[in-house]
């Protein structure tokens, strides 16, 4: 009920309280208003939180005093780690312990395409199936069923609340990377807890209290958190970071063993509680420690804490010389599997040294790189993490992992540079950085996966890249970098099943991190799963609003989905970038404004000239002139620009999928089946 204090609309304590976030106020409005309308009672104001003792035991009261409670859930609940509306939720739930199975209480509802999957929420919710109410619009099925729920005598389990109240919002006909698995399991739990509950009531005669939850991570599961900076220098925090990542890819590459990614478990370097890690991440086991670094030395101490009991498992100091870094991974990585009991297959030290260097000054700046192409976000940028990789080169000429961290940077500056010799000049090298990565170190993930990556992009080689993205995840299979792009090259290509699957672990295994959902994200408009795209962009977007170009993609999925008016909010929050502008060129022409779609695309040709071939065509095949979009698409294809990796699956290419000429072009690019 955050952002608004509770006073009911003329009611006796005992209806229905709504508990939201303050962003989702406009959504449990509407709710609350079609309840009202049919005689409802509910708890629920817009006005601002008053906050203090008397407020909150006022809340704390109504949540024991009424008959139903119904928690919203959305990305902006999603979106935020703590916020009053988690402190009611935590009440409500107690509260479940103390009444009967017969009594229905908790009746969640999911206002936008959050999925069940990976949504913060207590177990409890999980255990119920949850209502779809979109945008908070309330059809009368389920005001209906919420007036039945409310007759104190109705034999209706808690667990069977919601899920009869869902039966407003039928399930989708296809499949979600991000909800279908729970909503099964949430199902066969209902059954078995209303089998359950009818056998006791029957025998005993007594009701029966709900179980409580019960947090049963995998047992070989693992969440790295970043290593202390001990130096004294807070500019050698670079150092400790990137030592724990490149700790934790080491883990990664020992079979058995999951291994949460960088970006979700270094979300969590300012809360460094072990449960509440350990919880958001699903992981039995959290290693934490710190780094003291001097001139040629360096001190790691680590500890293995077993997160279901909260017991240490194993602790370890190492003094070693920075040139013995790669042997220290290694000493630590089998200490930690040790520990967990997973079984060493193969060679550990050999993969887990794969590509790297025994040059400290070579290792440094390999570091540096990496913390700038993690963070860098313009050209300038990019030519930064490339300076720094290239150092490492020149330091190790061997070394394979800073050859494969450059072609990704480089192919990243592609993108960004303008130019279409500067474009080409990147690409073809990051496509030699790639072939050294894996002539260096022929069982190298990171270099097929740049190799894939540099073929995907302006060189037409989509067979090769395809074989370089499937030998990288062979090669790391616990990759969730790795395993996105894959998700999204399978989309290209069509193998819509491949990619959800791929999806699904990157997300599995990275779930906080904004690049592995706007990916996969792209991956599930690529093959149609527009709901489920939805879903990924607005979790990306809650992750890091600042990202510009994920509400560009939403809108891009909303343009898909023929929500126009929406696609136009989402495209105009940038306007500028270049895929804004494809998006609004389209989406004006739709909402009738066709001198704006107009002066748009004549924007484009006049900045970009035929470097926007591919573009052109995607804005002219939407408009419905077949023919200037199959003659710019034939540009496109001369001049090799970007994105002809996607026209097989590309959207927008819809009307032209029957196109004599647009078949033969596809033919031409050679797409594997």
């Amino acid at each position: 009920m955050e952002g608004g204090s509770p006073k009911p609309a003329s009611t006796p304590t005992g209806a229905v309280f709504l508990s939201y976030a303050s962003q989702d106020a406009e959504a449990a409005k509407l709710i609350c208003e079609a309840l009202r309308a049919a005689g409802v009672e509910v708890w629920f104001d817009q006005s601002e939180l008053q906050g203090g003792d008397a407020w909150d035991r006022r809340i704390r009261t109504q949540i024991h005093e009424c008959r139903l409670f119904v928690p919203i859930v959305s990305v902006n609940t999603e979106a935020r780690i703590e916020g009053y509306f988690r402190r009611e939720w935590k009440l409500a739930v107690d509260r479940t312990h103390d009444l009967s199975e017969r009594a229905a209480f908790l009746v969640p509802v999911v206002i936008d395409a959050t999925p069940e999957l990976t949504a913060d929420v207590p177990e409890t919710f999980r255990r119920i199936q949850w209502t779809r109410l979109p945008r908070g619009e309330t059809p009368s099925a389920f005001v209906e069923r919420v007036q039945r729920l409310l007759v104190p005598e109705a034999p209706t389990s808690i667990h069977a609340a919601a899920s009869a109240a869902s039966r407003v919002a039928p399930a989708r006909k296809q499949a979600s990377v991000y909800w279908w698995p729970k909503r099964i399991l949430a199902v066969i739990a209902t059954v078995i807890l209303l089998a359950g509950a009818y056998l006791a009531v029957e025998r005993l005669r007594t009701p029966q209290p709900a179980a409580p939850a019960v947090f049963s991570p995998p047992p070989h599961s693992i969440a790295v958190l970043p290593f202390v900076n001990l130096s004294g220098e807070k500019e050698q925090e670079y150092f400790s970071d990137g030592l724990t990542e490149e700790l934790l890819n080491s883990l990664a590459q020992i079979n058995s063993l999951q291994v949460a990614a960088r970006t979700s478990s270094f979300s969590f370097r300012e809360h460094p509680d072990i449960t509440t890690v350990a919880h958001k991440l699903n992981v039995s086991a959290v290693l934490e420690g710190s780094v003291r670094r001097s001139e040629h030395t360096v001190r790691v101490t680590a500890q293995l804490i077993n997160a279901v009991t909260g017991f240490h498992l194993w602790s370890k100091t190492y003094d070693r010389d920075l040139g013995d870094v790669l042997n220290l991974q290694t000493e630590i990585a089998t200490a930690v599997a040790q520990a967990l009991k997973v079984t060493l297959l193969g060679d550990i030290p050999q993969k887990i040294e794969l590509g790297g260097s025994r040059n400290p000054a070579a290792f440094d700046a390999y570091l540096r790189g990496r913390r700038i192409e993690r963070t860098g976000m313009t050209a300038e940028e990019e030519q930064k993490a490339i300076a720094a990789f290239t150092e490492a080169i020149r330091l190790d000429p061997e070394y394979a992992l800073a050859f494969a961290e450059r072609s990704l940077a480089l192919i990243n500056y592609a993108d960004k540079v303008r130019g279409p010799a500067a474009t080409r000049k990147a690409i073809e090298s990051a496509l030699k950085d790639a072939r050294t990565a894996t002539n260096l170190a022929p069982d190298l993930a990171e270099g097929y996966y740049a190799l894939g990556v540099a073929l995907s992009v302006g060189t037409g080689e989509f067979a090769q890249a395809d074989e370089a993205f499937a030998r990288a995840v062979a090669l790391a299979p616990g990759s969730a970098r790795i395993l996105a792009s894959y998700s999204r090259r399978a989309a290209q290509i069509g193998h819509s099943a491949v990619a959800i699957d791929a999806g699904r672990r990157a997300i599995t295994l990275d779930p906080l991190n904004f690049h592995v959902h706007r990916t996969v994200g792209i991956a599930l408009l690529l093959v149609r799963q527009y709901p489920e795209a939805v879903a990924a962009f607005q979790t990306a977007i809650a992750l890091q609003p600042d990202f510009a170009r994920d509400y560009i993609l939403l809108g891009q999925t909303q343009y898909a989905m023929g929500e126009y008016e929406a696609a136009r909010k989402s495209c105009e929050v940038a306007p500028d970038d270049d895929l804004g502008q494809v998006c609004l060129a389209m989406t004006y022409r739709k909402l009738g404004r066709d001198a704006d779609a107009q002066a748009i695309l004549q924007r484009m040709k006049s900045n970009f000239g035929d470097e926007g071939a591919y573009a052109y065509a995607e804005i002219y095949a939407q408009w419905g002139d077949l023919p200037k979009a199959l003659e710019w698409l034939e540009t496109a294809v001369r001049l090799s620009n970007s994105g002809l990796e996607e026209l097989k699956a590309e959207p927008d290419f819809d009307p032209l999928r029957e196109e004599p000429r647009f078949k033969a072009i596809v033919r031409a690019l050679k797409f594997p089946e």
